[in-house]
């Protein structure tokens, strides 16, 4: 007889600043992933807004906002534009390798200067090389690092200049993390190169989706998210399609808002990913069943 499967405990998180939208708090409902069956749950568990990090699923679960938005690109119908065609060229000659989830110094030093350019102040600066190790090797899920470097010279790989921490989910792709060398002078985009890489990588294993994350309409710094065509959003009723009249006023609306640069809140990373795991088990408030 098959051992019954033991429905998850969750946990809530205490309000804390909103990391994307002034003047609001955020909290979050939050699971472990662990045992046999972590890889199910795991995709059950993304297919209704949650996220991973290490060995935790989480999803906001604020009280008087629901500004974060999962959304999921359709991949076998991702039709680039000229822009990301454009990209895919100029980035055409990088060398992608799938690699096992395991920390590399290289790719530390890469996130350390990603961090300093892109998010100084925030609570992922502080990550040494161990909590660098526990992001990428503390999974119980199906999971990888894809690196991107220069071609080779010689029998010597080339620089690393990019890397996603990635799950492979049982209906597409999920980037957890993804970082990169932001000032390469001849590889302007390369964190859309790697989201358009995942798109084509998803479509060659037969994998629907390439999940993204949250977007939040009003914080600038996520609106890359939404130049994806067609994009899915995770609404009241499950997943629905953002019209393609929606999707052009929100590239628009984008594209004229200026850059905001400003520190993510103590503690996070970009979208919502915890420092170290420890921060959610500071934070819990209360359990459900």
């Amino acid at each position: 007889m098959t051992a019954p499967v033991r429905f998850p405990r969750f946990f809530v998180t205490s309000p804390a600043p909103c990391p994307y939208l002034p003047g609001r708090s955020e909290r979050k409902v939050f699971t472990e992933l662990k045992g046999p069956h972590a890889d199910a749950l795991n995709d059950a568990l993304g297919r209704i807004g949650f996220r991973r990090s290490q060995t935790v699923a989480y999803r906001p679960s604020c009280l008087d906002c629901s500004a974060c938005v999962s959304v999921r690109v359709v991949a076998d119908e991702f039709q680039p534009s000229t822009t990301q065609r454009r990209n895919l060229r100029r980035n055409s000659d990088l060398v992608v390798t799938l690699c096992r989830p395991w920390s590399t110094a290289e790719q530390f030093d890469l996130l350390q200067h990603y961090l300093g350019r892109r998010h100084p102040g925030g609570g992922m600066a502080t990550m040494d090389e161990i909590d660098f190790a526990d992001m990428v090797e503390h999974t119980p899920v199906t999971s990888y690092v894809v690196e991107y470097r220069e071609p080779s010279e010689g029998a010597r790989p080339g620089r690393l200049i990019g890397a996603c921490l990635t799950d492979r989910q049982g209906d597409g792709l999920s980037m957890i993390y993804s970082f990169y060398d932001p000032d390469h002078e001849a590889r302007s985009g390369l964190g859309n190169f790697i989201i358009l890489d995942h798109i084509r990588r998803a479509v060659a294993e037969g994998l629907p989706y390439v999940y993204l994350g949250y977007w939040v309409e009003g914080s600038a710094r996520m609106q890359y998210k939404i130049r994806y065509r067609p994009l899915e959003r995770l609404a009241r009723d499950g997943w629905e399609r953002v019209s393609a009249v929606e999707q052009d006023r929100l590239i628009a609306a984008a594209a004229a808002a200026p850059r905001d640069d400003r520190a993510l809140a103590p503690g996070f990373g970009k979208d919502g990913v915890p420092g170290v795991q420890e921060h959610y088990r500071q934070r819990a408030g209360r359990t459900g069943a």
